[in-house]
C-alpha cells in the first residue's frame, strides 16, 4: 500500500493573472501529482473562504500564508497516510482547520490538498482519474459524458457590468453528443464575434471568456444570440436552447431588485413574472441564482411555478453546503445544484451533498469557477460523480478550453472501452422540452 511521503505548495498565478495554490505530492511508490486551487469572483457569503495575506504586495491578493498552511501544518500532518483514504485525509484537514467557512487554513489550501490526493490515489491504482471517481462512488452504473452549458456572453462582475446577468449560455439539445455541441459551441461563439463587429458592438471578451459588449439590458443579449443561431447550420429551440447565471445577488438591495431596463426595482413577485415572460420569450430552460441567497420565499415560488420545465439552479443558494442543501430539498426551494467543490474545501464532503441531491432527483451541475488554471481535474470529476451537465465556459480561453479538451480525451476512451457512444448524462426529464 503505497503512502503520502511529502506534499508542497507554491504560489502561482490563475487565468485572472490573481495567486492561488498549487500542490504537489509524492508517494513513496514513485507516483507524483499536481493541482490546483480555483477561485470565485462572485463569492456566496456561505462558502469557504480562500485566504489571502492581505498585505502590500499583490494587492493583497497573495496566497503565501495557504501555502505555508500546506508545507508547515497539513503536510507534516499527513505523511505516512493512505491516499486512497480520501474520507480520513478530508477529515483530518477539516479537524486542522476547525472552522465553519475555512478561515484558519483556507478553503484554498484545503481544496488544493484534497483535488491531489484523489489524483495521486488514481494514479496509484493505475486508472484514470474519472474512472477512479465512479468506481469508488459508484454514483452510476455506467459512465457518460455531462452535457454542457456553454457561455456565450458575460454581464454583471464577470464582464463589464451593462448587462444585469452575469451569464447568458447555450444548452445543447439531447440529440447532440458531446463532440456535436463543442463543434456547435465553437462555431457558434465565432459567429457572435462577427455578428458583435458587424453592429459596431466590443467584443472584448469578460473574465470567464466569454464575450462582455456594450448592449443596453438582457434582452439584447437574447436577440443577439438569435441573431447568431440564424447565420449558422443550426436551428434555435431544435438543436439548442438559453440558460442564465442571474447572480440576483448582485442586484438586490432592501428586498427588491433592481434591473436596467426599468426606472423602478422589481419585487420578488415582479421579478418571478420578469423570469417567466423571459421562459416564454426566449425559451430559457436553466436559471441559475434567480433571487438572493436568503430570500428562500421566492425560490420556493419560482421553482413550484417554472420548475416543471425550467431547471432552477442553486449556487449562492447553497454553496455546497450540507444544511443548505437539505433545507432546499425539504422547501423546495429549487431542482438543480451547481457543484463548486472549492466552495466546501475538500472532495469527501462535496460527494456528500451530490448524494444528497441525487437522492432528491436534482440534477447536478459540476462548474468550475472565474479563477481557473489548467488544471482539468473538474472535468474528471464531473464524469466520474455522474453530473447531468457541466459548466466550464465559453470554448475560448486555455483554463477553459483544457476541461474541454480533457472531455475529448475521455470521450474516445468511453467509445473504446465501453463499445458505445458517450452520449450525456442528462435523464430525459431534465432535456429541454420541445416548444
Amino acid at each position: 500500500m503505497p503512502t503520502i511521503q511529502n506534499i508542497f505548495a507554491r504560489e502561482i498565478l490563475d487565468g485572472r493573472g490573481q495567486p492561488t495554490v498549487e500542490c504537489s505530492i509524492w508517494l513513496d511508490n514513485g507516483v507524483y501529482a499536481i493541482s490546483s486551487a480555483p477561485s470565485g469572483t462572485s463569492v456566496g457569503k456561505y462558502e469557504a473562504l480562500d485566504l489571502h495575506d492581505q498585505d502590500q504586495r499583490m494587492l493583497g491578493m497573495g496566497v503565501t500564508k495557504a501555502v505555508n498552511n500546506i508545507n508547515t501544518v497539513i503536510a507534516p500532518a499527513l505523511k505516512g497516510k493512505d491516499p486512497t483514504d480520501q474520507e480520513g485525509i478530508d477529515a483530518a484537514l477539516v479537524a486542522l482547520d476547525g472552522t465553519e467557512k475555512r478561515t484558519k487554513l483556507g478553503g484554498n489550501a484545503m481544496i488544493a490538498v484534497s483535488q491531489v490526493v484523489m489524483k495521486a490515489a488514481a494514479l496509484a491504482g493505475g486508472v484514470p482519474l474519472y474512472y477512479y471517481i465512479w468506481q469508488k462512488y459508484q454514483l452510476a452504473s455506467s459512465l457518460f459524458i455531462p452535457t454542457c452549458i456553454y457561455t456565450m456572453i458575460n454581464g454583471g462582475s464577470h464582464g463589464a457590468t451593462n448587462l444585469d446577468f452575469q451569464e447568458f449560455q447555450i444548452v445543447p439539445a439531447s440529440h447532440l453528443d458531446f463532440i456535436q455541441s463543442l463543434e456547435m459551441a465553437t462555431l457558434l461563439f465565432q459567429k457572435l464575434e462577427e455578428v458583435l463587429i458587424a453592429k459596431g458592438a466590443i467584443h472584448s471578451v469578460g473574465l470567464d471568456g466569454g464575450y462582455a459588449p456594450n448592449l443596453y439590458n438582457n434582452t439584447d443579449a437574447f436577440e443577439i444570440l438569435i441573431e447568431t443561431i440564424k447565420n449558422s447550420p443550426y436551428t434555435y429551440i431544435q438543436d439548442l436552447f438559453f440558460g442564465v447565471d442571474v447572480a440576483a445577488s448582485e442586484f438586490f438591495n432592501a428586498g427588491k431588485y433592481s434591473l436596467k431596463d426599468k426606472s423602478q426595482p422589481y419585487s420578488p413577485r415582479d421579478l418571478i413574472e420578469y423570469y417567466k415572460n423571459m421562459r416564454k420569450l426566449y425559451h430559457v430552460f436553466a436559471i441559475e441564482d434567480p433571487f438572493q441567497e436568503d430570500d428562500w420565499q421566492s425560490w420556493k415560488d419560482i421553482t413550484l411555478e417554472l420548475g416543471e420545465t425550467s431547471t432552477i439552479i442553486g449556487d449562492n443558494l447553497l454553496v455546497g453546503n450540507k444544511t443548505r442543501t437539505q433545507k432546499a430539498i425539504q422547501e423546495k426551494a429549487c431542482n438543480a445544484i451547481l457543484i463548486k467543490p472549492n466552495q466546501v474545501g475538500t472532495i469527501s464532503e462535496t460527494i456528500e451533498v451530490i448524494k444528497m441531491a441525487q437522492a432528491a432527483q436534482w440534477q447536478i451541475v459540476v462548474s468550475h469557477r472565474s479563477g481557473e488554471t489548467n488544471d482539468d481535474f473538474i472535468a474528471d470529476f464531473a464524469v466520474g460523480v455522474n453530473a447531468n451537465y457541466v459548466k466550464f465556459g465559453p470554448p475560448n480561453r486555455g483554463e477553459r478550453i483544457s476541461k474541454y479538451n480533457r472531455l475529448l480525451q475521455v470521450y474516445a476512451d468511453l467509445l473504446t472501452y465501453q463499445q458505445q457512444p458517450a452520449q450525456p448524462a442528462a435523464t430525459e426529464a431534465a432535456q429541454p422540452v420541445q416548444e
